[in-house]
């Protein structure tokens, strides 16, 4: 009894890896394998015309699922096959009948005369064939399932990348247009530069590594041009300029061109004579405390990662916000020369808090921003109105 364990132990140790094959019996369907193959073509090397002669071969097949149970070799002559791949010549289907060889796709199995054949049985059916058996692309399938999957996943990061930086592309091109003479400093002089290298460089097909490197760029600039707008007081010296009254002109062409036309006028509009200076009229609006904007406003401290401690922090997530709320950059730059950035930050809080009660935030800060310019402007107000709404609904539902 004992060596009888020991020799059934032993049988089934050596047979469990075939137990274990995912592949092992289960079907496929052939077309389905094909596509994801196409897909992942340069994975296993193959091009167009290796695809081609594997859709002929795999035509022979009886059924769309590949099973072993219903054979898994074909038998098509070369003339028959050479039809199927729409009249391809037999040296070049020779030729790419060995590149899926090479590439662990199907495999030969030669009849003794290595011709291409089969024994079929009384009712039809084939008890043995000699041909190119295509079990390997069932084994593989797992494999090219997976590559596919992964090329698909890179296609799309790839193509959200493009998007983010033809993103920030524009709101630079944008923002460099709209800055006045006044604020024509050597240091956004350097900066425009800059931008404009990486734009000339941009390349027509660009790998996903390549891509992050210009992303990482642009966003470098991005966030020094902000820094030098408000540290050196700039944004009261965005006026009206020629390049706002193009504007209207310019965004209804397509993006490529509307990004052309701002980059080759910015030097233009540098140069040209500021049209009007909005009033500044923050100088005389004390910003109330971060602390009461925080708790009249607290929805804003859920859109940035890292909280609001600082003003700084608060001016970068309101200028997020606003984007949501369908505020345009030139308005937010208004907004910030007109009030300043700690009112125009916690106006923006206020309207995020507001929510659904105002249906044009765009409209509602156009409105802010001509009281502040007459002095009518009360942020403090605001604010505490909206302290007291939330005290009010929080002993409503507690």
């Amino acid at each position: 009894m004992q060596i009888l364990n020991s020799l059934t132990t032993a049988i089934r140790s050596r047979t469990k890896p075939v137990a274990q094959n995912p592949e092992k019996g289960r079907g496929l369907n052939r077309w389905s394998i094909y596509k994801q193959l196409c897909i992942a073509k340069a994975s296993f090397g193959l091009n167009d015309r290796c695809l081609a002669v594997l859709s002929s071969l795999l035509s022979f097949y009886p059924e769309d699922e590949l099973t072993e149970a219903k054979g898994l070799v074909v038998f098509p002559s070369n003339k028959q096959l050479s039809l199927r791949a729409h009249g391809m010549p037999e040296s070049t289907l020779r030729r790419h009948l060995a590149s899926l060889v090479a590439a662990g796709l199907i495999a030969r199995k030669d009849s003794p005369t290595r011709k291409r054949y089969a024994h079929k049985d009384k009712e039809g059916a084939v008890e043995l064939a000699f041909g190119f058996s295509v079990e390997p692309l069932l084994q593989r399938s797992s494999e090219i399932i997976q590559a596919a999957e992964q090329i698909t996943s890179d296609i799309k990061a790839t193509k959200r990348l493009r998007d983010e930086i033809s993103v920030v592309r524009r709101e630079l091109a944008m923002t460099f247009a709209e800055i006045s003479p006044e604020a024509n400093s050597t240091e956004l002089k350097a900066l425009f530069s800059r931008f404009r290298d990486i734009v000339d460089a941009l390349p027509r097909r660009a790998t996903g590594e390549k891509l992050q490197t210009i992303k990482t760029k642009f966003d470098a600039i991005h966030l020094e041009l902000y820094n030098i707008l408000n540290s050196n007081d700039i944004a009261e010296k965005m006026g009206g300029t020629d390049a706002q009254f193009e504007r209207h002109h310019y965004e209804s062409l397509p993006e490529s061109q509307y990004i052309n036309n701002k980059i080759q006028n910015v030097d233009l509009v540098l140069s040209k004579p500021k049209i009007e200076k909005p009033e500044r009229a923050h100088a005389k609006m004390p910003a109330v405390a971060l602390e009461s904007v925080l708790r009249a406003c607290p929805d804003i401290i859920s859109y940035s990662p890292t909280g609001i401690k600082s003003w700084r922090e608060l001016l970068d997530t309101s200028h997020m916000v606003s984007k949501f709320l369908g505020i345009g950059q030139q308005l937010w730059l208004e907004a910030l020369a007109t009030i300043g950035m700690e009112n125009t930050s916690s106006v923006i809080a206020w309207l995020l808090q507001k929510g659904s009660d105002i249906q044009s935030a765009g409209g509602y800060l156009r409105s802010l921003i001509q009281k502040g310019r007459t002095g009518e402007l009360s942020v403090g107000s605001m604010l505490m109105a909206a302290f007291k709404t939330n005290v009010l609904a929080s002993k409503m539902t507690g």
